[in-house]
């Protein structure tokens, strides 16, 4: 039986893109902003581009902050991609101002101390070992688009790191039954499909 994947739809995210590769990789999926649509699936994706702090006001409007806390604190799978990455983490500071995320990664989304932003383009990652996420294309890369990361590992978790220009940052974090890339998996080539099968095959451990 396939994995049945819900994509929160809260305004923000290359939702079909991002929904045809996790159908391709062997997702049944859906797209909707229906909380009890998606409390009826095995696990959630929530996607982003954009601003931290216009993507935490849409999830508050969709109701998409307590889903996630509620999703989480039941053990069930997550995947957080881009911004639906960032917005995992304590908060966010954009032009000085600091927004408040979901909070479930210690830790603050900075500026790329960078000289080109946005950091757009393939990088290969650091993969850390004992990653599922990255089983078997640790040496791959994966495409990039964004000007603020997270820039230090939470606890407990296994993450990936990358770099731009002078600056390492985090690329991907796994902890528990939750995963989230910086990049795009969905634009990412034959990598990024092998990620998103990877993630899929762990879904039936959690449900």
């Amino acid at each position: 039986m396939s994995a049945r994947v819900g994509l929160l739809d809260y305004g923000s995210g290359n939702l079909h893109s991002a929904a045809r590769a996790f159908a391709n990789a062997g997702a049944d999926v859906v797209v909707t902003a229906d909380l009890g649509e998606l409390r009826r699936r095995d696990a959630l994706v929530v996607p982003g581009v954009g601003a931290f702090a216009a993507c935490m006001r849409g999830l508050r409007a969709a109701g998409g902050v307590d889903l996630i806390r509620e999703w989480v604190d039941l053990g069930r799978p997550l995947f957080g991609i881009c911004v639906g990455h960032q917005v995992l983490f304590d908060g966010g500071t954009e032009h000085g101002e600091r927004a408040d995320g979901v909070g479930l990664f210690a830790g603050t989304v900075e500026p790329l101390a960078a000289r080109r932003l946005p950091h757009m383009g393939w990088n290969t990652v650091d993969a850390p070992e004992g990653s599922r996420l990255f089983a078997g294309i640790e040496a791959e890369r994966f495409y990039f688009v964004h000007s603020y990361a997270a820039l230090s590992a939470p606890a407990g978790a296994l993450a990936a790191t990358t770099r731009h220009e002078d600056t390492t940052f985090i690329a991907a974090v796994e902890r528990g039954a939750v995963a989230s890339t910086q990049f795009h998996p969905e634009k990412s080539g034959a990598a990024g499909a092998r990620l998103i099968a990877n993630w899929i095959s762990t879904i039936s451990d959690r449900v």
